[in-house]
């Protein structure tokens, strides 16, 4: 299946996504979910856990249940980190209409509520088993997400210095 068709149900409309930051016991890494679909060749972008807001949710209860769907936890949503707007659309003036994703994303700082639960790699609920976009689960520390090439890490994720960079709050996009 073309990267195309699995991103088919998020393209030429903008999205509301909610996210969660969370850091391991030591706070020396951050949990990224990694999806496919999104770069050329193949390449895995990494994100933190998140999705859709989906109508009738208070925010919390959207980024806990997609932290929930994606890696098994249940999470104590603490404030509002981030926002971001995320963008790949191409310009009117190359296409025919504006292609690509476009979403103004709310990252919030979690914890998770058992501190001995480990992480399991779940699943998107918008996708059938073989055309999942999600296809793993890592704790990345700065040094490990600077190795990365800069477009397979989340902007918000790249932009931060150290992981504790990541639970401070940021007024403004970005």
């Amino acid at each position: 299946m073309s990267s195309d068709s699995f991103l088919a149900p998020y393209t030429g409309r903008i999205r509301v996504r909610v996210g969660g930051l969370l850091l391991n016991a030591p706070g020396v890494a951050v949990l990224l979910a990694g999806h496919r679909g999104l770069l050329p060749d193949g390449a895995v972008f990494w994100s933190p856990p998140g999705g859709g807001w989906q109508f009738g949710e208070s925010l919390a209860e959207a980024v806990a249940r997609e932290f929930r769907e994606e890696t098994g936890l249940l999470v104590a949503v603490g404030e509002l980190l981030r926002v971001h707007e995320f963008r790949t659309v191409a310009p009117a003036t190359t296409a025919p209409a504006p292609t690509g994703l476009q979403a103004v994303e709310l990252f919030f700082g979690v914890t998770a509520a058992d501190s001995a639960a480990r992480p399991h790699l779940g699943h998107d609920p918008e996708h059938a088993p073989g055309e999942q976009l999600l296809i793993g689960l890592h704790w990345l520390t700065p040094a490990a997400w600077r190795a990365l090439p800069a477009a397979q890490v989340h902007p918000v994720v790249r932009a931060a210095a150290t992981t504790a960079d990541l639970l401070t709050a940021r007024a403004g996009l970005g």
